[in-house]
């Protein structure tokens, strides 16, 4: 017997869905206007290893994953100086927009109203043919 005590379970698939359908995702062309216009603040989450292999993309303020809601809480100690309010456009971005759609979800709960992610990640961005700062090759 379920007590709807919130012991629902669903898939991930389902989660996804569940969550994309609260936020206004954003594709690649339509962030990067935001960005170059000033009102979005682009925050890559991609980890290390992806980064060094595929780039950045030029003004992405870059944060890992396990720091995402302690960096952008703009009530946070450990804010970055771009977490400058709760009207702040934050489009987060991973490598192909599945985790970003979670993190955005978090940073909503923090109050971040408008924080969404990017439709395709960096990969959709790259494809784009939009800027991206590629790695200093070693040697």
């Amino acid at each position: 017997m379920s007590d709807h005590g919130g012991d629902e379970r669903i898939g991930i698939d389902a989660l996804l869905e569940r969550v994309r359908s609260g936020l206004d995702r954003i594709e690649p062309r339509a962030a990067y206007e935001a960005y170059e216009t000033g009102e979005a603040l682009l925050v890559d989450t991609r980890y290390a290893a992806l980064r060094e292999r595929d780039g950045l993309i030029p003004g992405a303020l870059v944060v890992e994953r396990n720091e995402l809601e302690w960096r952008l809480d703009p009530q946070g100690s450990h804010r970055a100086p771009e977490a400058t309010g709760h009207d702040l456009l934050v489009v987060v971005l991973c490598n192909e927009g599945y985790a970003s759609s979670l993190a955005a979800e978090s940073l909503r709960r923090l109050g971040l109203h408008r924080a969404t992610d990017l439709v395709g990640g960096f990969q959709a961005w790259k494809a784009a043919g939009l800027p991206v700062q590629l790695p200093a090759s070693a040697g």
